[in-house]
């Protein structure tokens, strides 16, 4: 919200020269978020003056008016300037920005020849300046108020301060210029004028306008007032113009912008109905499931039975506290006005903004909070500011249908505020803060609130509003004492060891929002009955795009590699941890908990069996080279066997030993059906790896060979118990080994059977080469092993080693059908 300073200075006498900084300052030690505090002056750079027009030249042959004139703007000579308006004469004052200067926007004014004349600054308008969005013409001051050369800024409010500030859900009031005032004399404890003080007038025995509340819960309080004859070409003052168009509020008419201003300067939303547009009496209700209204933004919008609504004998004319409708809204020849304005519940105008994408200013307001005790407050200023500006006729009935309730009494024990701060108060201190908020206090410390703060509902709010204004620099910054035992669990340990393990072995971590397209399954080729390709669809997603919650990490992770490939990156290695969302297929409605009492443990099961499971995956991604090329050589791309092996070392970083993981030959989507592996632990699948499938490749515009994995971590068994390994200081025994297997053999199962026959006098065994030819024989491949015998308590006889290298090789015959190389 933007305020400038001279709207809340009428409220709240505040320091004269007051800093802008000192101001920002005030309001963050307040709690308000400050989004700037900007001095309007500096917004127009250089000359800003008064000109006098002492002549006027008409130019002929253009394809517009143009006029050449000359201005006095306090030099000897006069200042030529070529000006398209036609709304001002000869001898009228106006607004000239001299060269060098600069308009906002950054808009430089020169001297430059332009319609075959030499033109030396510019006369200026409204909009120009940046006071509103008329460009119809030229300001033109009013006679003698000022004398040609002298600075223009205060003449046209440019000597201003604009304030912009972020308020919080639970602090509507602040979303007015009262608020703010408000606000501010608690800071500068200065004296503040409320302008919502109570209303002079009341509600009368006969109305101006028949109205109906069928629904006093969604509307507790409607008031309306009649003005009559209005001059419907009557102009918005420009000093209201310029404050609403600072607010961010488009001028429309007199009456639609004296409504906005009133909502601005006290908070309470109203509209102006053409009263000769109403068809009967007024009825508000909640809408009927499936009416329609088209609101005032023409959009047709089908209404939902929590909607209120303002209805007349043709339907719904409002969509109550949001927006009005088309019907019955003010015309440019409306001369009788119906002025509303009414209290809504906050709840319901939340919800009917969200069902129907609506924000506008006076459903923001609603939904914080507004005061009960304002419609005819809000009534009597508008009808004031109305009759002032386009005369008019007020009807003296006034209707005012309250079914307000008064705030309820909170108890505050004396201590509360102490106890909570920490800082020493009294129940004096306690008494007078809460007292100079608005509140009502007994000396048994019994508080009423104010009208205007809904916020203010248990002690704790209190206690609140006592830390704010007894000084938030006053609480010490205490640490509170360290307790023992505050260590990472186990699984905080092995997300943080895999997560390291990944970046020291050249991946890049990346973090993806949790949401997927639905369309993403059928892109990964995923089969119809694939549990993946159920997932949990959000109520509000953040993009309509994406309502879904993944159930595989591999989706947003391979968005970001597309995007980086966009942006010109061509070797990527990413990875990403974090849960995915698999849902309960055979789950029923959660249960209906109420507030009277806490979920029993019945109700905890019932509630917990609706929440998806979500385990802890990783995930990596690879495309382009795994080694770059460079004056060494060529470069090594990345392929199926570098997405294995950083399983392999995930899985090592979780504190598994090597010789617990089985990696085999598998079939599952996405990945491609002949170079896809299956990951397992202790024979258990944890996940897969391998080179994505060429049509999952082409519908996500990736390039080729592109390679991925994905693990679930929760599915890794629990980190054993380090034991210090025992080192023998006797010499290791090398042998090699070339076995011929059958090439859809899996170099795996070689491997653990060696392993197995070996013995305990085996080291290590590591595969280093696989080798097939035409010698050997068609669907034939030689595996060559590095062997390394060692014992604990000797050095080995070669006939040992070779006695275990022979059973090694006699197993993996046996289980393989495995022969010795020649």
């Amino acid at each position: 919200m933007k305020l400038s300073l001279s709207w809340l200075r009428e409220y709240v006498e505040l320091p004269a020269g007051l800093d802008p900084a000192d101001l920002e300052r005030k309001l963050v030690d307040l709690g308000i978020e400050v989004e700037s505090v900007v001095d309007q002056s500096a917004t127009v750079k250089g000359g800003l003056v008064v000109g006098r027009v002492l002549e006027i030249e008409e130019l002929t042959g253009f394809k517009k008016p143009i006029r050449f004139c000359r201005v006095d703007v306090g030099n000897p000579a006069a200042q030529e300037i070529v000006c398209g308006a036609r709304n001002f004469a000869a001898g009228d004052l106006v607004v000239v920005i001299l060269p060098g200067g600069e308009l906002p926007g950054g808009f430089h004014i020169g001297a430059r020849k332009t319609y075959g004349k030499q033109s030396n600054g510019m006369i200026c308008s409204a909009a120009e300046l940046g006071l509103s969005g008329d460009h119809d013409g030229i300001i033109v001051l009013p006679p003698e108020s000022a004398v040609p050369g002298t600075d223009a800024r205060p003449l046209v409010g440019l000597d201003d301060t604009i304030v912009e500030v972020e308020i919080t859900p639970d602090r509507g009031y602040e979303m007015s210029v009262r608020g703010i005032a408000r606000e501010l004399s608690y800071a500068y404890d200065a004296a503040y004028t409320d302008p919502g003080r109570p209303a002079t007038s009341a509600a009368t025995e006969l109305v101006p306008y028949e109205v109906r509340v069928d629904d006093t819960v969604g509307c507790d309080r409607f008031a309306a007032r009649v003005v009559r004859g209005i001059d419907p070409s009557a102009p918005s003052p420009e000093w209201m113009q310029r404050r609403l168009i600072t607010a961010g509020i488009r001028s429309i008419s007199l009456a639609v912008d004296i409504t906005n201003y009133v909502m601005l300067e006290l908070g309470q939303p109203m509209h102006a109905f053409d009263l000769s547009l109403l068809r009967g009496g007024l009825v508000v209700r909640r809408a009927h499931p499936g009416e329609k209204l088209t609101t005032l933004d023409g959009v047709a919008r089908v209404l939902d039975a929590e909607d209120m609504v303002i209805c007349d004998d043709s339907g719904p004319i409002s969509l109550a506290a949001v927006m009005g409708g088309e019907t019955s809204e003010v015309q440019p020849d409306t001369v009788d006005v119906l002025l509303e304005a009414a209290h809504w519940d906050p709840v319901m105008v939340g919800r009917t903004a969200r069902r129907h994408k609506l924000f506008s200013e006076a459903a923001k307001r609603w939904e914080r909070g507004v005061d009960p005790q304002l419609p005819l407050v809000a009534l009597d200023r508008a009808v004031e500011l109305l009759t002032t500006h386009a005369g008019g006729t007020v009807d003296e009935r006034i209707l005012d249908l309250n079914h307000v309730t008064p705030p309820a009494v909170i108890t505050l024990p004396a201590d509360l505020a102490t106890r909570r701060i920490g800082v020493p108060y009294s129940a004096e201190r306690v008494a007078e803060i809460l007292t100079r908020i608005g509140c009502t206090v007994t000396s048994a410390l019994d508080v009423t609130p104010p009208s205007w703060r809904p916020d203010l509902v248990a002690p704790i709010d209190l206690v609140e509003e006592v830390a704010r204004l007894g000084g938030l620099d006053a609480i010490p910054s205490i640490l509170p004492p360290v307790l023992g035992g505050g260590s990472l669990t186990p699984a905080q340990l092995r997300r943080r060891s895999v997560g390291r393990a990944m970046a020291e072995n050249g991946y890049v971590e990346v973090l993806s929002y949790p949401f997927v397209a639905p369309g993403a399954a059928d892109a990964f080729g995923l089969e119809p009955a694939d549990p993946r390709r159920s997932a949990v669809k959000l109520t509000n997603p953040l993009s309509e795009q994406e309502p879904l919650l993944r159930t595989s990490l591999l989706p947003p992770l391979l968005a970001t590699l597309k995007r980086n490939l966009g942006r010109g990156e061509r070797d990527l290695a990413l990875y990403e941890t974090g849960t995915v969302f698999l849902p309960h297929l055979t789950a029923t409605a959660p249960p209906q908990l109420g507030v009277d009492h806490g979920p029993s443990d019945e109700d905890w099961q019932a509630a917990n069996a609706v929440v998806p499971e979500q385990p802890w995956h990783l995930a990596t991604v690879q495309t382009g080279d795994a080694a770059p090329a460079g004056w060494w050589g060529e470069g090594r791309p990345a392929t199926w066997s570098d997405a294995v092996q950083s399983a392999r070392v995930a899985i090592a970083a979780a504190g598994l030993a090597e010789d617990r993981i089985t990696v085999r030959a598998a079939e599952y989507a996405p990945w491609h059906p002949g170079r896809c592996a299956e990951i397992l632990v202790d024979g258990e699948p944890v996940g897969h790896a391998g080179e994505l499938h060429p049509a999952v490749l082409e519908a996500l515009e990736l390039p080729k060979r592109t390679v991925a994995m994905e693990l679930d971590l929760d599915r890794l068994p629990a980190t054993p118990v380090t034991q210090a390994p025992a080192i023998s200081t006797y010499p290791p025994a090398l042998i090699d080994v070339a076995l011929l297997v059958r090439a859809e053999v899996p170099a795996a199962e070689v491997e653990a059977a060696l392993t197995a026959g070996a013995g305990d006098l085996l080291e290590s065994v590591r595969l280093f080469d696989v080798y097939a030819s035409e010698q050997l024989g068609e669907g034939v491949k030689s595996l060559a092993y590095k062997l390394t015998f060692r014992a604990a308590d000797r050095t080995l006889k070669v006939e040992e080693a070779v006695a275990a290298r022979d059973a090694a090789v006699a197993l993996a015959a046996e289980r393989t059908g495995a022969t010795l190389r020649g």
